[in-house]
């Protein structure tokens, strides 16, 4: 970049030397560094400048820039961001990449620095408009949207602000609300867990209660109540509005600009990368998208014209405020950008930073970069993520033909590269249950019919195990450590055995250079532990000899060990380790380089030049913002360290999805590969939840609390928020139908007729519908029958499988609260005559008809005088009404028209649970 840097803004001194985050604010038009401890808080009436630095490759940073402007700020303060945006880029080498984050539509990339959840607050900085002032606590509600990155909205404190589709938050002194609408989205909901988590702490001092509120709840339970009456008491809500929030621009066909003097010109040509001039700024317009495309020879003055120039493209056109624009350098174009032009090339020495590869899947994307210290002179540092517990059983199978051959114990460790082979480790991992490591091993020369056959096999092992393997495709060549490790040594022989590799010989596909034990042949040997020692079978030649490594050389009975002169001791080690595996209580000759016989070289057919050159090998480290709260139950999700691809596959994912994994992560893998130089031979893995093994987990804060299987997103967070132990099991628990579900399900649905039949007609099937201006009316009722339903835990007998699973997916966007709950209301109302026969076998009542009642003493779970033959599932069931009430303080049917959660925690409280 043809500038200098003394007069840059001081602030900006420094900056970039270590990875995290910066923020300034601009204050008087300057940037102003933030105290760490306001990380987080932006103020509506200012502008900020957010430096987040990442590792990159070679041990060099890798930078994004985010200028946020606040909805209140003022022109002037805005376009000082801007500018001094591109500053700070000149500090940084002028190779950033840069974002425009406007309050309220922000990126993705940018909120996910600031979890769960950045919140505007009100005011500025005293700069011409308007001060922070101290004030008491005010009540606020919030729209909260996002299933994984939360991007909160202050609305109206008023009950016109609710509707039966989003999530809202209510702020209060000393409660926090959640209400979720009718329709709103399960990860939406269970994301808003964790921003009341967030107020809780931040706001309250920990100490203020939480209460969940759902819409359509027609039951006077108490924390509805208090809801409501925050609002005036109950009344129906009205459908959502839509606004500028919710419309979501697609991607148009790119139109490229150039900028010349300030002005914009249309490039007529198609798009490729052989346009883009680099001593020229170009405009890519994609309509939901603006890039700044900035040659690498531009100067600064030339940068910061056309930062302005594309702002005044945006005001101009008339795009809304969701429109993003990213301004990115000459040879770090993200993917987004490069995607738009014809046949770009991958060698550009970029980063493709970008999330959304498509829509099969969510993506976790981990940056893959070389382990280096800042200082280039500095030695490579490899990383070892955890291996697998030692001690475990080892089983290894060669595919033959339909068949698998079981490898005896001696021979494990010893792969041909023509073949297929399938791996199991069978270990146990602390306190926990049996695990599984199931794994193919493709060789580089194996047929396609046996890798076909090796992953068919795989599968049929890995459904007899019940699921619960992490199952990999390991390509030879890209073996991770954690597989290495499993053997020792382990040795990769050239040619093959199985029957599908000897047929290929014959085709003339392949040729026989399957080793003998009495041949000539070589080893490679460069592995230094356990994690990376492998030996390959290379040309028995010299010119396959390296300085850097050690080498065994068969000739007959003889065996030579060579040492070349930059080796390592450990490697020498392991050189001696793979010979007595090789051939057990043979007689060694060593050679060190430069010493050898004549017998050596005679072996190797003559004495040739070789390489001193270290092999270089991908050595990898992660970088990321995500967490295990990212790894959402209903979501299929990659997870790239550059080294591996795992496939994550969710416990409430569909069936038939789950049975998609791994061509998701092959989709995944076909896509990085010419963008990002992914190896398209990276292992890749398909991992399950609650299956995790700890090569997996080493990539995440790991919480065990957080990795329980049971319960959707909602439930598992709302069970870490209560602390409350949801138990999945409990929704197959057909006993639980019999208790307060008639009573329940009778109001529901009698709401539910009234709410579709007019307010005057008779409540039959045949009555008119409501006039439209009752369709909030009868959407709560369709939630509250939709509410009742799901705590019932109604099962496959009163409603078929596919439409129990239809019901519960609620959170679909194509199947809605109401078309659900009606679909289930014609299954259920055909089998009312059934419910009524299962309400006299309530377990309270006695072969006579009379209710069975036992003191609060004998009930309690801690009684010295147990009640004799109760279901301890529902032992307040078994209180009189006068006990109930004092006891739980309110009556039988109150309690059992609160959500099962709330029920359990009053019981625990009680000595009942």
């Amino acid at each position: 970049m043809s500038t200098t840097t003394k007069n840059l803004d001081p602030a900006f001194q420094g900056v970039g030397q270590k990875i995290g985050t910066e923020i300034w604010r601009i204050e008087n038009f300057q940037p102003v560094p933030l105290p760490k401890s306001d990380y987080g808080k932006f103020y509506s009436g200012d502008s900020y400048i957010v430096l987040q630095t990442t590792a990159g490759k070679g041990g060099a940073f890798l930078y994004d820039i985010h200028f946020w402007i606040g909805k209140d700020t003022s022109q002037d303060e805005a376009g000082t961001a801007a500018i001094k945006t591109v500053e700070l880029d000149a500090v940084l080498g002028g190779r950033a990449i840069q974002h425009r984050e406007l309050q309220g539509y922000e990126s993705d990339k940018f909120l996910s620095y600031f979890k769960p959840c950045i919140i505007p607050l009100e005011g500025g900085v005293a700069s011409g408009f308007k001060t922070v002032e101290d004030e008491k606590f005010e009540t606020r509600l919030y729209v909260c949207k996002g299933k994984r990155v939360v991007r909160m909205k202050q609305v109206p404190f008023a009950r016109s602000s609710l509707n039966h589709d989003d999530v809202f938050i209510l702020d209060t002194e000393n409660k926090i609300y959640q209400f979720n609408g009718a329709n709103s989205n399960i990860q939406e909901r269970a994301k808003a867990l964790e921003v009341i988590q967030y107020l809780k702490d931040t706001y309250h001092e920990g100490k203020c209660d939480v209460a969940i509120v759902d819409d359509g709840k027609l039951v006077a339970e108490s924390d509805s109540g208090e809801f409501w009456l925050l609002f005036g008491g109950f009344a129906p809500i009205g459908k959502k509005t839509i606004t500028e929030d919710d419309i979501v621009l697609e991607r148009t066909v790119a139109k490229l600009y150039s900028i010349n003097d300030d002005q914009l010109k249309l490039e007529d040509a198609p798009l490729c990368k052989e346009t883009l001039e680099n001593s020229k700024c170009y405009l890519l317009d994609c309509g939901a998208e603006l890039f700044l495309w900035v040659g690498r020879v531009t100067s600064v003055e030339d940068r910061k014209a056309a930062s302005q120039v594309a702002e005044v493209f945006i005001v101009n056109q008339g795009r809304p405020k969701s429109t993003r624009l990213t301004r990115v350098i000459q040879g770090f174009e993200t993917y987004s950008f490069k995607s738009n032009f014809e046949s770009w090339s991958s060698g550009s020495g970029g980063t493709a930073s970008e999330d959304g590869r498509g829509k099969v899947a969510a993506l976790l994307k981990q940056q893959g970069v070389d382990i280096k210290s800042p200082t280039k002179a500095a030695p490579i540092n490899e990383e070892v993520p955890p291996l697998l517990e030692g001690s475990g059983k080892l089983e290894v199978w060669r595919i033959n033909g339909s068949a698998k051959t079981l490898i005896p114990m001696e021979d494990i460790g010893k792969f041909y590269r023509g073949d297929c082979y399938i791996v199991l480790y069978t270990y146990h991992s602390g306190d926990r249950k049996e695990e599984y490591f199931l794994s193919c091993w493709m060789g580089k020369d194996s047929t396609q019919d046996d890798q076909m056959m090796a992953s068919r096999l795989a599968n049929t092992m890995c459904s007899s195990l019940k699921g619960r393997p992490v199952q990999g495709r390991i390509i030879q060549g890209k073996e991770p450590p954690q597989f290495i490790a499993l053997f020792q040594p382990m040795i990769v022989f050239k040619g093959g055995l199985s029957s599908g590799f000897k047929k290929s010989i014959v085709d003339g596909d392949a040729k026989d250079e399957t080793y003998t034990s009495d041949g000539i042949a070589l080893f490679r040997v460069s592995g230094t532990s356990v994690h990376n020692n492998k030996a390959l079978q290379v040309d028995a030649v010299a010119a396959s000899l390296s300085s850097t490594d050690c080498f065994l050389l068969q000739s007959g009975s003889s065996l030579f060990i060579w040492h070349g002169n930059s080796s390592t001791f450990e490697q020498q080690q392991w050189a001696a380790k793979v010979a007595e595996f090789l051939k057990p209580g043979a007689s060694l000759k060593y050679a060190k380089e430069g010493t050898e016989s004549s017998a050596f070289w005679f072996a190797l057919g003559g004495k040739q030049s070789y390489t001193g050159e270290r092999i270089t090998q991908d050595i990898v480290n992660e970088v990321f913002n995500f967490s295990q709260d990212d790894l959402l139950t209903e979501d299929i999700l990659v997870l790239d360290s550059h080294a591996e691809v795992f496939v994550w596959v969710g416990q409430s994912v569909d069936p038939k999805d789950k049975q998609k994994a791994f061509d998701v992560g092959q989709k995944y893998i076909e896509f990085a590969v010419p963008l990002e130089g992914l190896s398209p031979d990276v292992p890749l893995y398909k991992v399950t939840e609650g299956n995790e093994p700890c090569f997996f987990t080493t990539y995440f804060a790991w919480d065990n609390a957080k990795a329980t299987p049971q319960g959707n997103s909602f439930t598992k967070k709302l069970s870490l928020l209560f602390g409350i132990a949801m138990h999945a099991s409990e929704s197959h628990d057909k006993s639980n139908d019999s208790r307060s579900g008639p009573t329940q399900r009778a109001s529901a649905m009698a709401a539910l007729s009234s709410a579709f039949n007019s307010s005057s007609g008779p409540k039959t099937s045949t009555a008119k519908p409501v006039p439209s201006s009752q369709g909030s009316q009868r959407a709560a009722a369709v939630a509250a029958l939709s509410n009742v339903l799901t705590a019932e835990k109604i099962t496959s007998e009163t409603i078929p499988r596919e439409k129990l699973m239809v019901f519960l997916s609620v959170d679909d966007p194509e199947e809605s609260a109401e078309k659900a709950a009606t679909e289930a209301l014609g299954e259920v109302s055909v089998s009312s005559g059934a419910d009524s026969d299962a309400a006299q076998e309530s377990p309270w009542v006695n072969d006579n008809g009379a209710e069975c009642t036992f003191s609060y003493e004998r009930l309690k779970a801690k009684s010295t005088n147990p009640a004799k033959g109760i279901d301890y599932k529902r032992r307040e069931a078994y209180l009189s009404d006068a006990d109930f009430q004092a006891v739980l303080g309110m009556s039988k049917e109150a309690f059992y028209r609160q959500p099962k959660w709330k029920q359990d925690m009053q019981k625990r409280k009680a000595d009942l649970f």
